[in-house]
């Protein structure tokens, strides 16, 4: 998801979206952790994204105050 996209999103999908994201997270690192992935790279993909949502949910919450 590119940084565009983000911005685009309303406040209460962007909550959904970290959310649903830090789920996927857990799972792939069981699934890991179980058996290896076939590109280990979709956690460091995973963690990235979930930064990158906060940092928006962060830049809201300062606009706002």
């Amino acid at each position: 998801m590119k940084n565009s996209e983000i911005v685009e999103l309303s406040t209460n999908d962007l909550f959904d979206k970290i959310e649903d994201t830090k789920a996927h997270l857990s799972k792939l690192k069981l699934n890991h952790a179980i058996t290896p992935l076939d590109n280990p790279n979709k956690i460091k993909e995973a963690r990235r994204l979930i930064a990158r949502l906060m940092t928006e949910l962060h830049k809201r919450n300062m606009k706002g105050e």
